[in-house]
């Protein structure tokens, strides 16, 4: 490792260092076109974006202009990210599902001149909202399928971006060098909206220093290797798909991977086999159920096989994370459970060569948590936001704890408030909101990052997380009330895939549902229910006799813990349609908001504590064109009354 003071400040300085050290010799990323990956070594990788970058000159981009991305995964996206960089220009990236309405906030808010988008389906959205930002004077498109017949003059292909950059390095000269050189650690390398939980997405400015201390420090402490292949598949627009298929990659030199399409990331994580991975919650419980589904569609004895293993795999876990002795019985059949159950499954789920497995973005239930450590994989969980770096703690693989997110990284400081609100101080603490001095001002009034979080630092230094200071509040009775650690529970069932627990200041807990339409789905198949669709589906009786079986699992749960023992679930409901980003029920990264869907279906809410057993709901929901339709329906409320006396 050479001296601090001559490591690379920037990263476009870094990915410079990186591409001279590897050259020619190393994959730098990968994507998957027509079935064929398709491969560039770290020296084309900087051609690429010294290219770009001198396009983007040709195209006037100042420093400190604002340079938009939108598209899912692409080499070419990543590339022009960097190419804004190294001319001090600011990147943006939009979430590749957003609407018309969330295109035109962000572009509009971050001033974004010019845009980079994947193919047609985005470039339409921004011709959508173009007259109604006057600073946006470019678009670019990479993918020219379909654009034939776009006449509009500030539209342009990526091929012509690259043509106009090597033209105009032909007249200017070092001046790609000269750029990079110019930059400092203290220059906005992203701005990064945040997914905007409880209002419009505020943009969150991070710098050089504030990425690179950070990632520096998870590398301190976490075996990241060079060798190491990721897959690059959550939306470029979270901080998090940055950090790692940016940050740490330009830092390590490990190869990332675009898979071919949304549809085809389980095929292409099997193809590739990737050795460090990261996904959020939503992801790791969808693979969860998928696995229940698989197994309960098998043959009478190989499920039996599959669920006597996973219960044994869920038994050495158990010990192993409480730093017990694994009696011997159980390690021989877990040898067996190996050959038969666990390697298969991983690699089935294209896990089977993982080293570093992760889970971040938001709270995980410890049973999913088990089942993954049960399958025999590094699984762990990670903790941070956007606003300080992406990261703040990491949890070593000789301390694992279901139910903690671990200790801080060397570079932070880490400390509750009398609150009860988590703090965060470092290096990696973000530079402000752009345009939004007020907002700054809150989220860091007194050098600590106020996060928002509910929390508690365990008497080993590792971090708990309870749920959002705003979420947290008591019953009528005065008992304890977290909805999250209410719903982590519930959605550990294959058949939920969403959960809202109410309870601030009512005699109970209720709890407003979806079900998961694959699984229940599939379930309803083998049992000769038809339906026609999510809202049919979501309130046959049967349906409802299915969820209320795993309601009662989480009572059961609750009563035998005199800390939750008031918690239980008296009453609930199945949504009559899936919550939405679009309807804005869920953020883009998939973290319902909370206080949106209770005011939104306050009905239904007051349906759940009255006498009542249906309530009637009209909704307003939003097609992906912008259109908006209602639909009226009636919902089913199941009380679990008489069983919550008896559990209880």
């Amino acid at each position: 490792m050479p001296p601090r003071d001559t490591l690379p400040d920037t990263l476009p300085k870094l990915l410079v260092a990186t591409a001279h050290q590897y050259g020619h010799r190393k994959i730098a990323v990968r994507e998957k076109t027509f079935g064929i990956w398709q491969s560039h070594t770290w020296a084309d990788y900087l051609e690429q974006v010294r290219t770009l970058t001198l396009g983007f000159a040709a195209l006037q981009v100042q420093r400190e202009d604002t340079v938009a991305l939108i598209g899912d995964n692409r080499p070419p996206l990543y590339w022009a990210l960097l190419a804004a960089e190294s001319l001090g220009a600011i990147p943006v990236a939009l979430y590749q599902d957003s609407i018309d309405r969330e295109v035109k906030h962000v572009l509009g808010h971050s001033d974004a001149r010019v845009v980079v988008a994947e193919d047609q389906e985005q470039v339409d959205k921004l011709l959508q909202v173009k007259g109604d930002l006057p600073k946006l004077e470019h678009i670019v498109y990479v993918d020219p399928k379909g654009m034939r017949h776009y006449r509009q003059p500030y539209l342009l292909p990526l091929t012509r971006l690259q043509e106009l950059g090597r033209e105009y390095g032909r007249t200017a000269a070092g001046l790609f060098e000269e750029a990079v050189a110019k930059g400092t650690p203290d220059d906005t390398a992203i701005i990064a909206y945040t997914s905007g939980t409880t209002g419009e997405p505020k943009g969150a400015m991070l710098s050089h220093r504030n990425l690179l201390s950070n990632a520096r420090s998870f590398l301190q402490v976490e075996a990241v290797r060079e060798t190491d292949e990721v897959m690059a598949y959550l939306p470029m627009a979270w901080v998090g798909d940055f950090y790692f298929s940016v940050v740490l990659s330009l830092l390590t030199g490990y190869a990332v991977n675009c898979p071919e399409d949304p549809a085809t990331i389980m095929r292409d994580l099997r193809e590739i086999g990737p050795t460090f991975f990261l996904s959020p919650p939503r992801i790791w419980e969808g693979i969860l159920t998928n696995n229940h589904v698989k197994i309960e569609d098998a043959d009478w004895l190989k499920r039996r096989v599959g669920q006597f293993f996973l219960d044994i795999g869920q038994r050495v876990a158990h010990h192993a994370l409480l730093r017990e002795p694994v009696p011997w019985t159980l390690r021989l059949l877990y040898a067996l459970g190996e050959f038969l159950v666990y390697g298969p499954i991983r690699d089935q789920i294209g896990l089977g060569k993982v080293r570093l497995a992760y889970t971040g973005g938001a709270a995980l239930g410890p049973e999913v948590f088990q089942f993954y450590r049960a399958l025999g994989i590094n699984y762990k969980q990670i903790y941070g936001l956007t606003e300080c770096g992406a990261l703040a703690t990491y949890q070593p693989d000789t301390d694992v704890r279901p139910e903690t997110v671990g200790r801080p990284l060397p570079a932070v400081e880490l400390r509750v408030s009398e609150a009860g609100e988590v703090l965060i101080r470092g290096p990696s603490v973000f530079v402000g909101y752009y345009k939004n001095p007020t907002a700054t001002e809150a989220a860091v009034p007194d050098g600590w990052l106020h996060t928002g979080d509910a929390g508690f630092i365990d008497r080993d230094g590792h971090l708990v997380i309870i749920d959002r200071v705003r979420d947290v509040s008591t019953l009528a009775d005065g008992t304890r009330f977290a909805p999250q650690y209410l719903e982590n529970k519930l959605k550990f069932s294959p058949f939920i895939r969403e959960a809202v627990a109410v309870g601030r200041d009512r005699p109970y807990v209720t709890a407003l549902l979806n079900i998961d339409l694959e699984a229940v789905g599939n379930w309803a198949e083998r049992h000769g229910i038809g339906h026609t669709g999510y809202m049919d589906l979501s309130q046959k009786p049967e349906v409802h006799t299915l969820v209320g079986d795993e309601v009662a699992r989480v009572n059961r749960a609750l009563a035998s813990d005199l800390q939750t023992k008031g918690l239980f679930i008296k009453k609930f409901l199945i949504l009559h349609k899936e919550l939405d980003p679009d309807d804005a029920e869920i953020t883009r990264t998939r973290k319902v908001r909370r206080g949106v869907v209770v005011e939104k279906y306050a009905d239904l809410v007051e349906a759940l504590y009255s006498d009542a057993d249906h309530a009637r709901v009209t909704t307003t929901i939003t097609y992906e064109d912008g259109r908006q339709a209602q639909i009226e329906s009636s919902v089913r409320i199941r009380d679990m009354a008489l069983l919550a006396e008896r559990v209880g």
